[in-house]
């Protein structure tokens, strides 16, 4: 098997987006089986995404990063050497738009029968229910502090 970090970290990455967008296009897009079926599905399918992503990145050599704010906190925390971090990133990004074009791929039908366009926007982004972009960039802060701190403490 074909190990190495920055493949791990691409392949990590991709998958987390292909389950986790793709509950997301499931339950929101018109005509697909899951159509409403809740944020409880797409919770545990996101949470599952993230394990998925993260096994796959260590199996094939990465370090389960999966995520640009990890890999600079592991490196400002010393954890990862500074030349590693934009290998991981761009590697991140790479697999995230890879797993993008799937989702889209997979449920572009989806897609195209469905009118709203915020739903198909959330797909692959969150918007606040309430813009206040200094509450709005708080919330952000600390949802990323809470899911790297989290992490960091495995």
């Amino acid at each position: 098997m074909l190990m190495h970090p920055i493949l791990g970290e691409f392949i990590g990455t991709m998958l987390l987006i292909i389950l986790g967008d793709g509950v997301v296009a499931n339950v929101v897009l018109n005509k697909t089986k899951g159509n409403n079926s809740g944020w409880i599905v797409i919770t545990f399918g996101w949470g599952m995404a993230v394990f998925t992503g993260v096994y796959a990145s260590v199996t094939l050599g990465g370090s389960g990063h999966i995520n640009p704010a990890f890999s600079l906190a592991t490196a400002i925390l010393g954890d990862l050497p500074w030349s590693m971090v934009a290998p991981y990133m761009l590697a991140q990004t790479a697999g995230a738009f890879a797993g993008a074009i799937l989702v889209w791929m997979a449920y572009r039908l989806h897609f195209n029968a469905t009118a709203d366009a915020e739903s198909k926007l959330a797909v692959f982004c969150t918007g606040p229910a309430i813009a206040s972009p200094l509450d709005n960039l708080l919330t952000e802060f600390i949802g990323t502090l809470v899911l790297v701190g989290g992490a960091l403490l495995m």
